[in-house]
């Protein structure tokens, strides 16, 4: 039985992997756009680790001086008591600066250590910015490419109609323009008619008069 739903499973993914090869191939724009939408994803992600880093660096540093502050604190004190002959305040005083300054040893390390992690993530994080800007400028560029391709495509597909059909788009617009023009010529004929007529009668009674 799992045999028979791993074959599902992967009949099913591979389906899914033809599907997305056909959609590269027939729109590479479209795929180019979703891997840098992914990419912008990724590169948000590193951001928001930055900015954690930029936190982490700042607590430990914050603890550091605090522990660092208390160790010279404690170290002061068992001077004092000391040199005024308390040992037991002088031993605890001693036992806390240990304790503090182990702590202060310890935070000292570890804001080196995330300042190193941050300088490194910094410089991968403008990697992949400067990366990301060239995906975009390789895509605007594509897309130049592809609509000229498109535009030389159209371009000659409309001279192949104009020579392989007698009756083309542009035959039909100039057949068109030519009935447009009959029409008018034709409606203005007629309304012009009746006032010529009129004219030539006019003319032809002054003439029959004067003979």
């Amino acid at each position: 039985m799992t045999n028979i739903f791993t074959r599902i499973k992967d009949s099913i993914s591979a389906d899914l992997h033809n599907l997305m090869d056909e959609k590269e191939q027939k729109n590479p724009i479209a795929s180019l756009n979703q891997y840098l939408r992914q990419s912008e994803q990724e590169k948000e992600k590193v951001r928001k680790l930055l900015d954690r880093q930029y936190k982490l660096k700042d607590e430990f540093t914050r603890e550091y001086l605090k522990a660092q502050d208390m160790a010279d604190k404690r170290l002061k004190q068992a001077d004092i008591a000391q040199r005024a002959g308390e040992e037991q305040m002088h031993a605890f005083a001693m036992k806390e600066h240990e304790e503090y300054q182990g702590r202060a040893n310890r935070m000292k390390e570890s804001r080196e250590e995330a300042t190193q992690q941050l300088e490194l993530l910094e410089q991968k994080y403008e990697e992949m910015k400067h990366k990301l800007k060239d995906m975009h400028l390789r895509r605007m560029e594509l897309m130049g490419r592809e609509n000229i391709a498109n535009a030389n495509h159209q371009i000659n597909k409309v001279v192949e109609e104009a020579f392989d059909k007698p009756y083309s788009k542009f035959k039909e617009l100039e057949q068109y323009i030519e009935g447009l023009e009959h029409k008018v010529n034709s409606a203005y004929y007629r309304s012009t008619f009746d006032s010529k007529i009129a004219n030539l009668e006019k003319n032809l009674n002054k003439t029959e008069q004067a003979n």
